[in-house]
């Protein structure tokens, strides 16, 4: 059996590495897909935590989670979409909303 510590080590590293990348990256699908990497990484967290206690919310937490990554996914993508239809490019220091 896999130490706990262990998969709170490898989500620190997701969530770090999450964090990194929305904090640099300047294109918004990057930072679209950091702030998923950094879900994942809560959801590893919940998982190994509700095995350690043998509990079942912490997996109800992680459909909840999921739930709203895959909103977030389909709006996010929509609003990206429309972005770059009206900019002609993903560069968030390029964007700016207040400008038509």
């Amino acid at each position: 059996m896999v130490p706990i510590a262990y998969y709170l080590i490898l989500a620190a590293v997701l969530f770090s590495v999450g964090v990194a990348s929305f904090l640099i990256k300047r294109n918004i699908i990057t930072v679209f897909m950091s702030i998923e990497l950094m879900l994942n990484a809560v959801n590893l967290t919940f998982v190994a935590f509700a095995h350690m206690w043998h509990q079942v919310s912490g997996q109800i937490f992680v459909f909840f989670v999921m739930v709203v990554a895959a909103a977030e996914a389909a709006v996010g993508l929509a609003i990206i979409i429309a972005i770059f239809r009206t900019r002609q490019t993903l560069n968030i220091d390029q964007v700016n909303l207040m400008k038509l």
